[in-house]
């Protein structure tokens, strides 16, 4: 192989990328047997094997169990908003969002008392092994799961209070800002760091994806005079949504 040439499963792989974007092999069409890739282009067994563990990884081509591999339906991207504005209810953006007739949002979400890995510790600033109040959301649009979130709070500042549980008492469903508000916390920053990775097993489970599929993930924390007082990590299937940042210009 000169410099500069691809690889040959690579060849073969977006060659067949090509049709598959331009509708030569349209959704839910059986991909071309690993004989017939050989033959075509001309290439071994393992060649034609490892193209299709590219397409497959991509999200182009799906297995079904003793049928053969298949063209997936792709899906037209949608949008979930992030705003820097402030819902004038004060509830977190998404249930504004829902509270338009027009929508079809749903979520459900279950609170407990955890100690903080190492991990979620550093971006509170205590220790690893302090009390946390764990919540995990499962948000969903006309019943297909669009989005996860698991947020922690340290039970230091809104343990016994009313707010301790997000979702019950008083403030339930508010947002982070509000609820602070009402224990005297007045939140003032908040930081988003957007990246990607594969989806956790678990995650792709609920999400509907199939292993190996790409999450953009937003690790959320909001600060009270730079005290981190709850992060969130919230998770969104990337072949599905995009996510649209719209942030006040002061």
């Amino acid at each position: 192989m000169t410099f500069g040439e691809q690889p040959a499963y690579l060849r073969v792989a977006g060659d067949l990328r090509k049709k598959i974007v331009d509708g030569s092999l349209p959704p839910h069409t059986r991909l071309p047997s690993q004989a017939r890739i050989r033959e075509e282009y001309g290439v071994s067994d393992t060649v034609a094997l490892e193209a299709r563990k590219v397409l497959m990884a991509e999200g182009l081509v799906e297995g079904r169990s003793g049928s053969g591999t298949y063209v997936r339906e792709r899906p037209v991207p949608r949008r979930i908003s992030r705003s820097g504005f402030r819902p004038p209810s004060g509830a977190t953006p998404f249930r504004q969002e829902q509270a338009d007739g027009e929508t079809r949002g749903t979520w459900e979400s279950s609170s407990e008392q955890a100690e903080a890995s190492g991990a979620v510790a550093e971006r509170l600033g205590i220790r690893p092994g302090d009390r946390v109040m764990c919540t995990r959301y499962v948000f969903r649009d006309a019943g297909e799961t669009m989005m996860l979130s698991t947020s922690w709070e340290p039970l230091a500042v809104t343990g016994r209070t009313p707010v301790m549980l997000p979702e019950e008492g008083p403030l339930g469903g508010m947002g982070v800002v509000e609820r602070m508000a009402a224990i005297d916390v007045v939140v003032d920053n908040v930081t988003e760091e957007v990246g990607a990775r594969p989806g956790l097993a678990e995650e792709l489970l609920t999400l509907g994806g199939v292993p190996g599929h790409v999450v953009v993930v937003i690790q959320r924390t909001y600060y009270a005079s730079g005290r981190p007082v709850e992060t969130a990590d919230v998770v969104i299937p990337a072949d599905r949504y995009r996510v649209a940042y719209h942030l006040p210009v002061k």
